[in-house]
């Protein structure tokens, strides 16, 4: 078994919330691949905080660290909801690497443009998945929690996508 599909085993007592087993899966699976992305995307915009150089340094180490704090509120979110479906959340850099659809980066030797592209690629790429992975949650998994949650968290990235941009004017 893989580290993904270990995670989808389930706690031993039954959750009986009126979502059949196999949508439940289908939906915590998602809900998984999500954390994932956004603990990539947490270790990259501290990474870029503590890295960031130039003559914007200043703002742009407070602008990361808004965004980070942000990110981890949504991680402790996701992983709730996760287990709230009874499922286990991914708790090791193994299982998100396994189970994230973005790309790590270094450094980059504090170049802040770089950054900035790389963070609006991801929050680009997360809004893509979520709009996606709502629609499958509400059609396939008949959430309308999950699909309602994921949703706000789409308006989030899009704020996010949007305060980046204006960063790179």
């Amino acid at each position: 078994m893989s580290i993904a599909t270990d995670y989808l085993t389930t706690d031993k007592v039954d959750v009986n919330i009126g979502i059949q087993r196999d949508r439940l899966a289908l939906v915590t699976g998602i809900l998984q691949n999500l954390l994932a992305d956004e603990h990539v995307l947490y270790i990259k915009l501290r990474n870029y905080h503590w890295n960031v150089a130039g003559m914007n340094f200043q703002p742009l180490h407070a602008f990361f660290a808004e965004q980070y704090t942000a990110v981890s509120t949504f991680i402790d979110d996701i992983a709730e909801r996760i287990r709230s479906l009874g499922a286990f959340a991914p708790g090791s850099m193994e299982a998100f690497q396994e189970l994230t659809r973005l790309e790590e980066s270094g450094h980059l030797n504090g170049n802040a443009r770089q950054m900035l592209e790389n963070i609006l690629h991801d929050h680009e790429s997360i809004i893509r998945a979520l709009r996606h992975d709502q629609e499958l949650v509400g059609e396939k998994g008949r959430d309308a929690g999950t699909q309602d949650f994921l949703i706000g968290l789409m308006e989030a990235h899009e704020k996010f996508a949007w305060m980046v941009r204006a960063h790179l004017g």
